[in-house]
């Protein structure tokens, strides 16, 4: 036969009707053992599948979650990625994946048109512009879970999967105050997601801690966290009349555009100045030299929340009550020649 083959096909050929086919196929008491065999010889031998999107449909599923986050081409989300895709391969599941470009204004929009797409569940990592969750209670109103990462906030019965980047901040502050520099500039992310604010914090704990305040002259803040406001931020510490002797930036594309101020000025790292990142991309053990940096788990967080997802949807599908889990994951500080003055 030409095109996929029916039970309206299967139906007519054996002469019976289609409700006959559809129960044989399910091994009904009420159906005879003759019929069943027919049914099944006729299926064997014209290659009949069921037509999985209408059987979705009738289930109300669609196999497909949704995954938004701030940046496609970026190191870390796309070791993310590959650990959602991996999750969602092992249970069947397809991927719709967005990006807001730290817009929350996309990030409604991208949203709505997943709700809209009829996905099973949705992960997301939050814009650096949103301060309300109102778009994703709609989730929660149709019965579809959501799962934060990386970026998130509280005001939702969501299970999130974040780093600890308090800690992380703290011991990479930690080293830099090991290493011997005095004067210790931070570029921190924006003032909103929880993860700036925490990395900020435990940045200023490990001050704190080793007997130091925080000098205002070396804060700088992010707003759109790029190469460019690292190299801004920087070249303005730089021209300080006590310019710091180390920079601890929010993350290792910052670090990149700081790296090349400091070359710029004519200064080397670490000898005149020592330089530490976050997130520990690939391009850190490229550059020269090679940039220490904190290290995050991106492919195990992408599958914990995958797997936190699926285990929400599968709860909705048996009527179990939801829970929410918080999971935070342990970084790595990984040192290299940027920070080794002594």
């Amino acid at each position: 036969m030409k095109g996929q083959v029916t039970l309206k096909d299967i139906a007519k050929m054996l002469k019976i009707s289609v409700p006959t086919v559809s129960r044989a196929l399910k091994n009904y008491p009420d159906i005879s053992r003759e019929t069943k065999r027919k049914v099944l010889q006729l299926v064997e031998e014209l290659n009949y599948r069921p037509n999985q999107f209408a059987l979705n449909l009738r289930k109300n599923k669609s196999n497909t979650i949704g995954v938004l986050i701030p940046e496609i081409v970026h190191h870390f989300f796309s070791t993310v990625i590959s650990g959602i895709i991996e999750v969602a391969d092992e249970q069947g599941y397809s991927v719709m994946l967005f990006q807001t470009n730290e817009s929350f204004e996309r990030e409604v929009r991208e949203t709505r048109v997943m709700l809209n797409g009829r996905v099973d569940g949705l992960l997301i990592s939050l814009s650096n512009e949103t301060k309300n969750l109102d778009h994703l209670r709609e989730f929660e109103r149709h019965n579809v879970p959501v799962v934060l990462f990386d970026k998130v906030m509280d005001g939702l019965q969501a299970s999130q999967v974040v780093v600890d980047d308090f800690e992380g901040a703290y011991s990479a502050t930690q080293h830099l105050i090991d290493q011997g520099n005095e004067r210790i500039a931070y570029i921190r992310g924006p003032l909103e997601p929880r993860n700036s604010v925490r990395r900020y914090n435990g940045f200023v704990k490990a001050l704190e801690d080793a007997g130091r305040r925080l000098d205002e002259r070396y804060l700088k803040t992010c707003h759109r966290v790029s190469k460019e406001e690292g190299y801004e931020f920087t070249q303005e510490l730089l021209n300080l009349t006590e310019p710091p002797d180390a920079i601890f930036a929010a993350t290792d594309l910052v670090a990149i555009g700081s790296m090349q101020a400091i070359h710029d000025k004519g200064l080397e790292i670490p000898k005149d100045i020592s330089l530490c990142g976050f997130s520990d991309w690939m391009m850190a053990s490229a550059v020269n030299p090679p940039l220490t940096s904190v290290r995050q788990p991106g492919f195990e967080m992408g599958r914990q929340a995958a797997e936190l997802l699926f285990s929400d949807i599968k709860n909705i599908d048996e009527g179990v009550l939801k829970e929410t889990k918080t999971v935070e994951l342990k970084t790595e500080l990984i040192q290299r020649a940027s920070t080794t003055r002594i």
